[in-house]
């Protein structure tokens, strides 16, 4: 298990996929999709739904969507009591990631650290 998503610095996903290289596990599963809370201050800044095809997914859908990519994950463990909540990530899996503005996320990512 490791961090995913698009609050995990260029460091953290680089080393992830280092050891995942190095490990070659069977499945590889993510973690803390949202740094903590999808409620946080950053969220309200953030559209995580430019990393999308399609643009009618939550904010929320989209920034859990994006954490199987950054980086690529097989499966996203997710903590909470509500099941509207619980409903709306699993619609998540629905939405289709744009490779290319990941690549470009994690280009920037790169050279800002």
């Amino acid at each position: 298990m490791v961090r995913c998503g698009l609050l995990v610095s260029s460091s953290v996903l680089d080393a992830g996929e280092a050891l995942v290289t190095g490990w070659r596990p069977a499945a590889v599963w993510g973690m803390s999709p949202f740094g903590g809370s999808p409620i946080a201050p950053v969220w309200e800044k953030v559209d995580a739904r430019v990393f999308l095809r399609a643009a009618d997914a939550t904010p929320v859908q989209a920034a859990l969507r994006v954490a199987f990519a950054l980086p690529k994950v097989a499966a996203v463990a997710v903590g909470t009591d509500d099941t509207g909540h619980l409903r709306e990530l699993v619609g998540a899996t629905a939405y289709e990631i744009n490779a290319d503005v990941v690549r470009e996320y994690r280009h920037l990512l790169r050279q800002a650290a």
